[in-house]
């Protein structure tokens, strides 16, 4: 159970390095798009190693038709009473204050959450974000997928409710405690990756607009996200294609194909900051395909297959984001 604390858990050598607290969230959202909004989240607070502190949950009215009732339950009706998120921002941010964001395919729910404090002209106050799914890969678990059922069933964790935020994120709590205990006692890195706000909403109604941060292509909702800047070329020569098991370099030709949980603008963003080259198309001198469908038949997946050309997908980029090697000095 989750109150439980053993002698054994106490004793584990804890890395000095790990962070001190974690939120565990779930969100239900309208749909998977850019232009979806959340309709109900919860909050695990875990201490620094994995014990829960409490927990916290609500549903959101999304002001707009709540989607795919059949999977999550939440009809109009149960929603029209609910709190806009305006109204729950604050006490939400109060339990992400100074945590570590931890979600089962935790860009997704970041991104869901990021653009509604946007909305709310308001900043989640959120830095680092970890998967589940990222970290079960890096602690080599033998599951035969990476839904969330397959690590609760794992690790013994009944689910009850399916697609009930508060259920879920309990699930997903009791799955992350026994998973960090595993890194900490094999001293594993954790796949902790940076969060970054989206705050660039511009007003499209005619009001005054918000303060400018973002660079996605965002549009729904009353307000458009601004398009990123055109980018400058890369400084720096290709060093040739990317080996597996083996960290990114300056100058590498990457390119994207397919939809991506993060705003592909983001993504791109992300890896010109690196040093990267991002590449509108593939060829032989493509270092690097980023794709969660490599079985897909769009151009870039096909032409990476004909070219042998190495391919990853979009968690396993950004933790190779983490640590880019500089470039050969000319």
């Amino acid at each position: 159970m989750l109150e439980d604390r053993t002698t054994a858990a106490s004793d584990t050598p804890w890395p000095a390095a790990y962070p001190k607290g974690y939120a565990v969230v779930d969100v239900e959202t309208t749909g998977l798009s850019k232009d979806d909004r959340i309709i109900s989240a919860a909050v695990y607070r875990l201490d620094e190693r994995g014990e829960v502190e409490d927990h916290w949950y609500t549903t959101v009215n999304p002001e707009r038709d709540p989607g795919p009732v059949w999977i999550h339950g939440l009809t109009t009706d149960v929603l029209e009473g609910s709190p806009l998120f305006p109204e729950i921002a604050e006490e939400f941010a109060a339990r992400l204050d100074g945590r570590v964001l931890v979600a089962h395919n935790a860009v997704f729910d970041w991104s869901m959450i990021a653009r509604e404090y946007a909305r709310a002209k308001r900043t989640a106050p959120v830095r680092q974000r970890l998967c589940t799914i990222a970290l079960s890969k890096e602690l080599a678990l033998p599951l035969p997928n990476h839904k969330l059922e397959s690590l609760a069933a794992h690790f013994g964790v009944v689910q009850q409710h399916a697609h009930h935020a508060l259920d879920d994120a309990r699930v997903l709590a009791e799955a992350f405690r026994p998973s960090l205990r595993k890194a900490a006692a094999g001293n594993v890195r954790l796949p902790l990756l940076e969060c970054r706000p989206l705050t660039e909403w511009v007003d499209t109604a005619g009001r005054t607009p918000v303060p400018r941060q973002a660079q996605s292509a965002y549009r729904g909702g009353g307000g458009t996200w601004r398009p990123a800047r055109k980018r400058p070329a890369c400084p720096h020569p290709n060093p040739g294609r990317y080996e597996p098991g083996k960290p990114l370099k300056q100058g590498m030709r990457v390119a994207f194909s397919g939809d991506t949980s993060v705003d592909r603008e983001l993504l791109e963003d992300r890896a010109v900051e690196a040093g990267l080259h991002v590449a509108t198309s593939l060829s032989r001198l493509t270092s690097l395909l980023v794709t969660n469908d490599p079985d897909s038949y769009t151009s870039k997946a096909v032409k990476a297959k004909q070219f042998g050309t190495p391919v990853v997908d979009e968690a396993a980029f950004g933790q190779l984001l983490q640590d880019v090697t500089p470039a050969d000095k000319r």
